[in-house]
C-alpha cells in the first residue's frame, strides 16, 4: 500500500488509474447496511439503499443527504433505464419495480412459472432496453433484510426481463448465490460475482464471465476471477473494460482479462459501488453504515447515467 493512501497497488497499470494525493471520502453514516448505489447525471444526486432500515437515501453535493423513499420495502439494487426512470429490486416484496416520471411504481416482475421470486437483488439494463437482474435468497434468509420464507424458486437465477413484452427469461441458473451483475462497454460479456461463500465457506467467491448472443442468451462461462478477502456483492466496470468489484476489505480492481490490478481499501465492509458525479469520474462506494466517495482517473461505462 503506498504510504498514507488507501490504494493497495498489485499490478503497475492500477498506478494510471489513481491520483496518489486524493483521499477516500467518508460522505455518510448512519446506515445498517448500505448498498444499491445509483447516480443521477440530470438531478446531480445519488440514491443508495438502507436495506434494514426500510429506506433509500439521496445524497446531493453541498446539500447533504435527505430520505429519498420510506418505507422502502426492504429496496437492495437500483439502476436507471434508457428513459431515466429508477428500477429497484425490492425484498420485501420479491419483485423488480419501475419509478415513473410521476413517482408511481410499476412492478415489473414478481414471479416465474406460477410461483414467486426469491429476493431480487441486483439490476442493469442494456442499451435494448432488457432488464437483467439476480434472484438469490438473501432477502427472504430472516426477517431483516426482508421476511423470512421458504424458496419456492428451484434455482437462483440471473433472469432477462423484455419490459416491452413482458417476457421473462432465465439466463444463468446454476449459481450459489448470484449478486452484482455488469456488462462490458460493448456489451458482448456479462459479469456476475457469485457469493455463495457470504453463508458457506467452501462455496463460490469469484466473478463468473459469459458471452452474450445476438438472441440474449449466453455462452462461453468461465470464471473471470476469484476476491481474496470476503466476497463479491455490487460490481462496476470502467470505459476500458476494468472490473471494480466490492470486496471485505474495499474495492478491487481487475483488468479484462482477470488480473488483479489493485484495491481502494476501506474501512468497513464493502457492498456496492457506482460512478457518478458531472464527469463520472468519482466512484461513490456503499459500506456496510456508511457512503464513501474517491475521485479516479478513469469514468464509469457508460451507462447508467
Amino acid at each position: 500500500m503506498l504510504q498514507n493512501s488507501p490504494y493497495e497497488v498489485h499490478d503497475p497499470r492500477f498506478k494510471t488509474l489513481f491520483i496518489g494525493s486524493i483521499a477516500l471520502e467518508e460522505l455518510y453514516t448512519g446506515c445498517r447496511w448500505a448498498e444499491g448505489p445509483v447516480w443521477f447525471s440530470d438531478a446531480q444526486q445519488l440514491v443508495w439503499s438502507d436495506i434494514p432500515n426500510q429506506r433509500m437515501l439521496r445524497w446531493v453535493p453541498d446539500g447533504g443527504v435527505s430520505v429519498f423513499r420510506a418505507p422502502s420495502n426492504f429496496t437492495n439494487g437500483n439502476t436507471r433505464d434508457r428513459e431515466g426512470r429508477l428500477i429497484s429490486c425490492e425484498h420485501g416484496t420479491r419483485r423488480v419495480t419501475r419509478t415513473e416520471t410521476d413517482g408511481a411504481i410499476t412492478v415489473l416482475a414478481d414471479g416465474y412459472q406460477g410461483k414467486p421470486l426469491n429476493s431480487p437483488n441486483d439490476v442493469v439494463v442494456r442499451s435494448d432496453g432488457t432488464i437483467w437482474f439476480t434472484d438469490p435468497t438473501y432477502g427472504i434468509l430472516s426477517d431483516y433484510e426482508g421476511y423470512q420464507s421458504e424458496p419456492e424458486q428451484p434455482t437462483r437465477n440471473v433472469f432477462r426481463l423484455d419490459p416491452g413484452t413482458g417476457s421473462l427469461s432465465v439466463v444463468v441458473s446454476d449459481f450459489v448465490q448470484p449478486n452484482g451483475l455488469a456488462f462490458s462497454p460493448d456489451e458482448t460479456k456479462l459479469y456476475v460475482a457469485d457469493s455463495g461463500a457470504s453463508h458457506d465457506e467452501t462455496a463460490a467467491r469469484h466473478i463468473r464471465v459469459f458471452d452474450i448472443r445476438g438472441d440474449g442468451t449466453v455462452s462461453g462461462d468461465r470464471i473471470f476471477c476469484d476476491i481474496d478477502t470476503g466476497i463479491p456483492d455490487g460490481i462496476r466496470v470502467d470505459v476500458h473494460g476494468n472490473v471494480w468489484s466490492s470486496a471485505a476489505d474495499g474495492v478491487h480492481c481487475f483488468s479484462p482479462d482477470g488480473t488483479l490490478l489493485g484495491k481502494i481499501k476501506v474501512p468497513q465492509t464493502v457492498a456496492n459501488l457506482t460512478f457518478g458525479g458531472p464527469r463520472r469520474n468519482r466512484l461513490f462506494i456503499t459500506a456496510t453504515q456508511s457512503l464513501y466517495a474517491i475521485y479516479l482517473t478513469t469514468t464509469g461505462a457508460t451507462w447508467p447515467r
